[in-house]
């Protein structure tokens, strides 16, 4: 058997029971699962996926001055009048894409 080293690593109670339910429907302990994650970052010289910020959610009415209010109204019409302008279906599909809505 191959020699082990602990790691100690502090997470939030609920992250941690979520995972744990989801390991325990794969079969996979904790501490393979682990594992696994940092043979990638060994593989991948780095975080094994994608870290970035989310995409901010669009501006709600409440939160913006008149004039940055104004400024939004002014750029929509704008893309009217250029043609920039996309079906309900193309919007609901891109709201959902980028923003979870």
């Amino acid at each position: 058997m191959s020699r082990t080293s602990t790691v100690y690593a502090r997470v939030e109670p609920e992250v941690k029971e979520q995972a744990e339910e989801v390991l325990n429907e794969l079969g996979i302990p904790m501490s393979n699962a682990v594992g696994m994650f940092l043979k990638q970052v060994v593989l991948h010289h780095g975080i094994p996926f994608e870290v970035k910020i989310p995409i901010e959610k669009p501006p709600s009415y409440g939160s913006m001055t008149k004039a940055e209010f104004n400024a939004h109204i002014e750029k929509g019409l704008d893309d009217i009048k250029n043609g920039r302008v996309y079906t309900a279906d193309e919007v609901e599909a891109e709201m959902k894409r980028d923003f979870g809505i």
